[in-house]
């Protein structure tokens, strides 16, 4: 089997854009992977499309958009990927086994988004549809309301860590002032974050409007290639490991404290890369809540349960610390175009181990850690990415 590596990348800024549509979006960002990794129109063996929609836009059957952008890609088969939140690593999986399995040697991945252009109160109704509706659907407050509840559940259980996850929240900001992409470039800081204020009033549960990831357009893309193109490219990212875990989608169901999936594809990929949490330069984590990333240090192992406060307290996760987790900004800096955001988080991370981060770029980082999940840690994907030229 041979093993297929990262080549390129694109990205567009993620925020409310002017663009139409994910058609549009993907048009951008493909033409910027393709030149970025020096591979020709021609050469893609097969496209990778992660859209959520789920009613963000009465065009669906998102995988043909790709040619409609572009005409050039009017015979390329290409597929369209849904997984929550979690889409754009499901449609990066699909390209690896593809690429992999030898059925193609280049693919060309895509994650896009259009979601501003939906009134606020309908995308959490949207957002919920990651829920498993016989039992959640009546949640207030949408997708955040189910977050609301885990955080108050987690604070009746370990204490009240509303500082915490405004000390994460501020992170974050504070790491997006040097993300060009990112939507939110401004260093808010903690006590902003920590009070409740008409600016940043109460959402779900005990959870801010800081505490809560941004609404969001944006499209990012990747070139995969098999080992012998590779070797002939200029970047050469490898996936050291790369993991998927499920868990029960009813919250009545499971711990939903214990991350479980999330912490079973974080064990998994660290067994088979050979490697521990000290080995890794930096972490990409989906901080779609602040109390998710707070949840995330627990099912990693960088803290025991009820203990991820101690991570973000001893500054462990800072850009400076142990192990930086969201350099780029995170989801709650960055944004969150759902489709988009397992790809651009890979994205991130290969700019990272090339040196080609700019402002962002955390010293010496030759192994990056990227999380993404979709619904409360549903379905989980861990990648190690290691750079090889």
């Amino acid at each position: 089997m041979t093993k297929a590596y990262i080549v390129g990348w694109g990205h567009s800024p993620f925020g409310k854009l002017p663009e139409p549509n994910t058609e549009t979006l993907m048009q951008g960002v493909i033409q910027e992977a393709l030149l970025h990794a020096g591979v020709a129109h021609e050469a893609i063996d097969g496209i990778f499309v992660g859209v959520y929609n789920n009613g963000f836009s009465a065009q669906d059957f998102q995988a043909a958009l790709v040619a409609m952008g572009d005409e050039r890609f009017a015979h390329t088969p290409a597929t369209r990927y849904e997984n929550a939140c979690a889409t754009g690593s499901a449609a990066l999986h699909g390209a690896l086994d593809f690429i992999e399995s030898g059925r193609g040697r280049i693919a060309l991945v895509v994650g896009a988004e259009k979601m501003t252009a939906t009134p606020t109160a309908d995308v959490g109704n949207i957002l919920l549809s990651a829920s498993y509706h016989q039992e959640e659907a009546h949640i207030a407050g949408g997708f955040a309301g189910v977050f609301g509840e885990i955080a108050t559940s987690y604070f009746q259980k370990y204490g009240d860590r509303s500082y915490e996850l405004a000390m994460i929240a501020a992170k974050n900001h504070a790491n997006g002032v040097a993300n060009p992409w990112a939507q939110m470039r401004k260093d808010i800081g903690t006590d902003f974050c920590a009070t409740i204020s008409e600016r940043n009033p109460t959402v779900a549960g005990p959870l801010r409007r800081t505490d809560c990831s941004l609404i969001s357009d944006g499209a990012a893309a990747l070139v995969i290639a098999d080992a012998e193109t590779a070797a002939q490219l200029e970047r050469a990212i490898a996936f050291r490991a790369r993991t998927q875990a499920n868990d029960l989608m009813a919250l009545s169901r499971r711990d939903v404290l214990a991350f479980r999936g999330a912490s079973i594809a974080w064990k998994q990929a660290l067994e088979a890369s050979g490697l521990s949490l000290s080995d890794l330069s930096l972490v990409e984590t989906h901080d779609c809540f602040t109390i998710a990333e707070l949840l995330e240090y627990e099912a990693m192992g960088l803290a025991a349960p009820g203990e991820g406060y101690r991570v973000i307290r001893e500054g462990i996760t800072h850009k400076d610390g142990a192990l930086p987790v969201n350099p780029s900004g995170g989801l709650k800096s960055k944004g969150h175009p759902i489709g988009a955001t397992g790809v651009s988080m890979h994205v991130m991370a290969a700019m990272q181990l090339m040196e080609e981060a700019g402002d962002m770029q955390i010293p010496n980082a030759h192994i990056a850690g990227v999380f993404n999940m979709g619904g409360a840690a549903v379905t989980n994907y861990v990648s190690i990415l290691e750079r090889m030229k």
